[in-house]
């Protein structure tokens, strides 16, 4: 089990107040990923980004955020952009299919716009363990993501010394 000291640092974020950051959010467990929404953004504004440079998109559940993804670039120019989810485990193992198709969704995206696109959907087993990583004792999985779309952005943004210590 991944504890919270792994995560990405919240405290030496880079300056966000020349990024434009979308972030598209499953309605579907809306109270949880409502929770990673306000998570992501109160880090991209305590990092700089202006409220007018962060766009929300609302799609109907995880499935549809690729899409949602690829629809918010659109527009204009997007530094980065983050996918809230939350995909609970059923009595199936419908919950699996649908995560390995947005994990697989999020990463061509990225790897075929040049954007990052950060995968912030969390995949438990239960209600609780999503509510403990929404802003419950596990932290809040929006804000980590929002901190790695930051990051990413400012990688992107071609820093030489960035570039010295991330990559092949």
């Amino acid at each position: 089990m991944a504890s919270r000291d792994a995560s990405p640092s919240l405290v030496n974020l880079p300056d966000g107040s020349s990024f434009k950051i979308g972030i598209v959010v499953s309605q579907w467990n809306a109270d949880i990923t409502d929770a990673l929404l306000k998570g992501a953004q109160d880090t991209l504004l305590q990092s700089g980004v202006l409220a007018d440079n962060i766009e929300v998109l609302y799609v109907p559940g995880s499935f549809e955020l690729p899409w949602g993804a690829r629809q918010i670039m659109k527009p204009g120019k997007r530094d980065a952009v983050i996918c809230l989810g939350c995909i609970i485990q059923g009595e199936t193992r419908h919950d699996e299919y649908i995560a390995s198709a947005v994990a697989s969704g999020i990463m061509q995206l990225g790897l075929m716009s040049g954007v990052p696109v950060i995968f912030g959907v969390l995949t438990t087993n239960t209600e609780e363990q999503a509510k403990d990583r929404a802003g419950g004792k596990h932290g809040n999985k929006g804000a980590e993501a929002a901190a790695a779309a930051l990051q990413m952005a400012y990688v992107r943004t071609g820093d030489s010394t960035t570039k010295k210590r991330i990559g092949y």
